[in-house]
């Protein structure tokens, strides 16, 4: 346990930096899930729609650093990538 009163601010703040952070990095999952799920079914439409949302929130997320920058590229160019297979596989 922290003794010092500067370490027991360090983890009051770690605590809700957290927290705040949890918000932006649960949400993007959620979305990412969501457009993989919706591409797996074959609903496009909506899946591109989804895939707009979790671009979003990803860039969100990045600009915040809750995540690295390259990660969220990287995770919006893999759902596009697999939309786009998912299309052509269709039709």
């Amino acid at each position: 346990m922290a003794n010092t009163k500067s370490a027991k601010k360090r983890i009051r703040q770690n605590i809700k930096r957290r927290e705040h952070n949890r918000r932006y990095t649960s949400a993007a999952r959620t979305y990412v899930t969501k457009t993989r799920e919706l591409i797996a079914e074959g609903n496009f439409d909506e899946a591109e729609e989804a895939m707009k949302m979790a671009a979003s929130t990803l860039d969100k997320a990045a600009g915040k650093n809750v995540i690295h920058k390259g990660n969220a590229s990287r995770r919006k160019s893999r759902l596009a990538i697999a939309l786009a297979k998912a299309r052509a596989a269709a039709s």
